[in-house]
């Protein structure tokens, strides 16, 4: 089924002033090339400050840049989601592996996001999960909540807990990972996040629950929240997610991708979520039941 189209606005910064416009559209956009974009343009996709573009405009500072893109057929995604929690202020979701938190990656309509917003228009996430990530999404209903939630995601007062399986046996029961998350270059992609000395501090405590001969399953508290957290930190001491497609044993990006950077195949679960509400003070303590392939790896 198609979807609605969606309609991609940007505002054209100093950095940008003077390149033209089809050289910022492929820069922007890079899932096109330069030639895939002047189609786009030449089938009137493309507008600069209202007027249907060419491609050959130099662009200026200030100028309103908006892709109109045609309907499209969107992936398949799991289209249902638990509810963990309510109230007048919050709403917290068990979301299922394969199904995007936000829209991106060719899923607009297919994501947890419009989904939740079908049944409650007014909610919006606090934070967000990986695709393949299943597990635990906040909401927030009201403005109120969703400015206390976000000035404390990131710190003491947040408590969040991952179940992760990992490749090759640990050989300490727990470990705090500080490796830095920053922005690294990519053959193939352009650049991603990975473990990277100029990156931004980072904090992880990872601790055993089980062993198997080969693998490891992780309890996984986040200090911090970079993107790609769990799996950079867990590939830099040695034990890459299982299945993961994008990081390998030094939490640095495989040089030969097997998919695409949000392509699924690993166990990564948002089990916990213990917080104050942001409204009452009232302590709440979320938990998301495991999927049922965590219970089957480890014997």
């Amino acid at each position: 089924m198609l979807n609605r189209g969606c309609a991609f606005t940007s505002i054209i910064s100093d950095r940008y002033h003077g390149r033209t416009l089809l050289a910022h559209l492929a820069s922007l956009y890079p899932h096109s090339t330069a030639q895939g974009w002047q189609q786009k343009v030449d089938n009137g996709e493309v507008t600069l400050d209202g007027v249907t573009a060419t491609g050959r405009e130099a662009v200026r500072l200030g100028q309103i840049l908006v892709w109109n893109r045609p309907p499209w057929t969107e992936p398949e995604a799991p289209r249902h989601f638990g509810v963990l929690y309510e109230d007048a202020h919050l709403l917290a979701i068990h979301k299922r592996s394969g199904l995007p938190t936000l829209p991106g990656g060719g899923f607009m309509e297919n994501t947890l996001l419009r989904l939740v917003q079908q049944r409650t228009p007014e909610a919006n996430p606090v934070h967000r999960l990986g695709r393949a990530t299943s597990g635990i999404v906040l909401f927030a209903k009201t403005a109120q909540a969703a400015s206390i939630l976000f000035s404390q995601w990131n710190t003491p007062r947040i408590q969040k807990i991952y179940r992760a399986l990992a490749q090759n046996v640990a050989q300490r029961d727990s470990y705090e990972i500080l490796t830095p998350i920053g922005r690294v270059p990519h053959p193939l992609i352009g650049s991603v996040w990975a473990a990277s000395p100029g990156g931004k501090p980072s904090k992880s405590l990872a601790t055993v629950i089980e062993r198997s001969a080969s693998t490891t399953m992780f309890a996984v508290s986040l200090y911090s929240g970079r993107p790609h957290q769990i799996r950079i930190h867990l590939a830099s001491v040695g034990h890459p997610l299982v299945g993961d497609p994008l990081y390998g044993a030094t939490g640095q990006p495989l040089e030969n991708l097997p998919g695409l950077p949000g392509d699924g195949g690993y166990l990564l679960h948002a089990h916990y979520l213990t917080f104050h509400h942001p409204i009452t003070g009232e302590r709440v303590h979320l938990e998301a039941a495991l999927p049922s392939g965590f219970g089957e790896e480890i014997e």
